[in-house]
């Protein structure tokens, strides 16, 4: 059982551990952590990280009402803009976050324990930029335990080894490609490097490379299906191939990990005291209802992987999810499915490419969205502000 269960009966999250994977939680809220919500999922079912991104801060702070009397708290305080007020907030958060999860950081040894918090996602191409931000997010929210999200863009992966040399923790986030991936893991190990030239400790700094899982199977049976409704004379090769896809390309990355780890880079690298960077497995909610809802945590259990699991997947896990060591199971098939996929046309590279772009424009259309919630939160309560004022003047009061 998974040491940091409280309870006496075991459940899947819970066993995950015996295989070496950590469960996080992809959703972060602000009652979430008051309530006593988030200690209960590291207590009961073995939760040892949280992540964030900007549209679960969209649905968190720009939906509802539960931020607004702090709102009210900063404005006020003093005068801020949408920018301001959404940092205050999300380091808030984020700091919370970190003090729950600061004892499973501490009994893991700094191997879990952490909450992420990403950098602006226009920010995703300028390497430059992407460094500033994360140097001022490590020392606003200044916890030991946190991540600094940065995308895995080239620009962006330039920026981790940097990120990596001045020592903070880094989780490298949408990654689709195992090329991408690599590109990632080498980052990680180069920063290492300076740092260590540099005469200062590798030891204590984590990292995960955020490897993402079900948009690409989405996306592959999409092209799929199309093809099977036209017709396609190599149907039967096709229809064999969906839901497949993704969880090939995430265990061939995993195999990557494993040759990388047992050379002597990486052995050089161990022996000062670094500690692996991880992947981690994102996306892992279960898109097509035709498969279960726990798909993708079922067939990615492997030793020092993470798998960062909505809530609603979490849930369903944790009553019916089945704990194997699924991770290296069938490499020659697995490989099958890769070759066959590239031999049927389905165009895994333009497609994890495709993906890269998508979901950065999608979290920057979040983050955008957010900041215009925020910025009509504002003009709304200081509008209503401005009438009180006035009515309380010219009652006399």
């Amino acid at each position: 059982m998974n040491e940091s269960c409280s309870i006496a009966v075991s459940n899947p999250l819970c066993e995950l551990a015996r295989f070496g994977q950590s469960p996080w939680l992809d959703f972060i809220q602000r009652s979430f952590t008051e309530n006593g919500s988030l200690k209960r999922l590291v207590d009961h079912d073995g939760l040892k990280g949280v992540t964030s991104n900007p549209a679960i801060f969209q649905k968190a702070m720009g939906e509802g009402s539960e931020y607004d009397t702090r709102i009210r708290q900063v404005l006020s305080e003093r005068r801020v803009d949408a920018a301001t007020l959404y940092e205050i907030l999300a380091v808030e958060d984020i700091q919370a976050a970190a003090r729950v999860l600061h004892p499973v950081y501490e009994a893991s040894r700094r191997i879990d324990g952490y909450v992420s918090l990403e950098v602006a996602p226009h920010l995703a191409h300028d390497a430059i930029g992407t460094l500033a931000e994360a140097r001022h997010l490590w020392k606003r929210v200044d916890r030991p335990n946190l991540m600094i999200k940065i995308p895995g863009t080239l620009e962006g992966v330039e920026a981790v080894r940097t990120a990596i040399a001045d020592g903070m923790n880094v989780n490298v986030t949408l990654l689709f490609s195992l090329e991408a991936y690599k590109k990632a893991l080498d980052a990680y190990m180069a920063g290492l490097e300076v740092r260590h030239a540099q005469g200062l400790p590798v030891s204590g700094i984590a990292s995960v490379a955020s490897f993402f899982i079900s948009r690409i199977d989405a996306r592959i049976d999409a092209a799929i299906d199309a093809r099977l409704a036209a017709a396609d004379p190599q149907a039967a090769a096709l229809k064999n191939l969906r839901g497949k896809v993704a969880i090939a390309n995430a265990r061939m990355a995993y195999q990557y990990w494993r040759e990388v780890t047992q050379g002597a880079r990486w052995r050089r690298l161990a022996a000062l005291g670094a500690q692996p960077q991880r992947l981690l497995w994102a996306s892992t909610g279960t898109k097509d209802p035709a498969y279960s809802d726990v798909l993708y945590v079922d067939a990615l259990i492997g030793p020092e992987t993470v798998n960062t699991i909505p809530p609603v997947t979490f849930a369903a896990f944790r009553d019916y999810g089945t704990v194997a060591p699924t991770l290296t199971q069938d490499i020659p098939g697995v490989e099958r499915v890769l070759h066959e996929a590239d031999r049927l046309g389905l165009d895994l590279a333009g497609v994890t490419d495709a993906l890269l772009h998508e979901g950065l424009a999608a979290f920057d259309a979040a983050f955008i969205a957010l900041r215009q919630s925020i910025s009509m939160k504002i003009s709304s309560m200081e509008k209503g502000n401005a009438f009180a004022n006035l009515h309380e003047h010219s009652s006399g009061r």
